[in-house]
């Protein structure tokens, strides 16, 4: 059970990573930044590293959350990520169709998710006072409408974000693999990749079923045996059904595992291969290229001297080859 718990924290650990999906990297460049950062060459080319220093670069790398740019986003002031989008929306539903400007569907979703509640707690009164089994199933459709309409609300969200990019956005590649397994392969282009992670993740229900019902099975049979009075006389003994109900047991925590471990790869690979589409990948990719070429000298000049006089002397080019390979 500790290996389950480990391999539990280990997978969780690499889904948290991917919150780097929802932050920002801009590079500007400018002249006028007070952060300068001088470029220098190499030892003796001086007049390449005083033409560097009139360079400076200015980079905003990986900014963490912050709420104030949220509410800037959200007050039209500012322009947010599809991440960003998704988290306010997860925080206070409808947030993302009011960023998008579709303001007629918040009502809609607030109206879903309302009378999927109060149907739900209100089927949970009268199975309570009644005892109806049609109660019981009725709260639970109940809270599965509120559910799914608040997951409507993200999906649309992420769906309606619009962009300027022809290439898949990652961030919303990785929203719609995290919402619906298989979305975010179908937003990259990658249709054959779609039966593999949901079949994967059928099998992997198919299986926590399987095991689920014998593990059931076999603990019933040991409560039952070690009960004196029941009377149990079966072809399975007291000791084999406690063997049999921890072996399904671990089985099915491993199918957990397995289906949280496709599930995370699901995600993974739909970011992956949206950074990926705007990748050169056809046949010319690599080249080599040799070329003959002058060879500057990395001191032009050097001076030495002896106990009478100094000597300065002026180092010319050499002929050279100039091999670039370029992939």
């Amino acid at each position: 059970m500790r290996r389950c718990i480990l391999t539990l924290l280990l997978l969780v650990s690499i889904c948290c990573s991917l919150s780097a999906q929802f932050r920002s990297t801009r590079n500007d460049v400018s002249g006028n930044s007070g952060n300068n950062t001088t470029v220098t060459g190499p030892p003796g080319a001086e007049m390449n590293n005083n033409a560097a220093k009139d360079t400076t670069a200015v980079t905003d790398t990986l900014q963490g959350f912050s709420l104030k740019r949220l509410i800037r986003g959200y007050a039209r002031r500012d322009t947010l990520t599809p991440g960003y989008m998704a988290l306010g929306t997860a925080i206070v539903p409808g947030a993302a169709q009011i960023y998008n400007r579709d303001y007629w569907k918040v009502p809609v979703i607030y109206a879903g998710i309302g009378a999927g509640i109060y149907g739900g707690i209100w089927s949970n009164r009268q199975w309570h006072a009644t005892g109806e089994t049609k109660y019981k199933y009725m709260r639970a459709a109940g809270y599965a409408a509120a559910g799914a309409f608040y997951w409507a609300q993200l999906l649309d969200g992420a769906v309606c974000y619009k962009t300027d990019f022809r290439a898949p956005v990652p961030a919303k590649s990785t929203i719609y693999s995290i919402l619906l397994p298989g979305l975010g392969q179908a937003n990259n282009g990658d249709w054959w990749k779609i039966p593999i992670w949901t079949g994967g993740l059928v099998a992997c229900g198919y299986f926590y079923h399987f095991n689920d019902m014998q593990y059931k099975r076999f603990r019933w049979i040991t409560q039952v045996g070690n009960d004196s009075s029941s009377g149990y006389v079966g072809k399975i003994t007291v000791s084999q059904a406690e063997t049999y109900r921890d072996i399904y047991r671990r089985y099915r925590d491993y199918t957990i595992l397995a289906t949280i471990l496709v599930y995370a790869l699901n995600v993974i690979d739909a970011n992956v291969f949206a950074y990926m589409a705007d990748f050169d990948v056809n046949d010319n990719i690599a080249s080599l290229e040799v070329q003959p070429t002058l060879i500057q000298p990395l001191t032009p000049q050097y001076t030495w001297y002896d106990t009478s006089s100094y000597y300065t002397s002026f180092a010319s080019p050499v002929f050279g080859v100039n091999v670039q390979f370029s992939f």
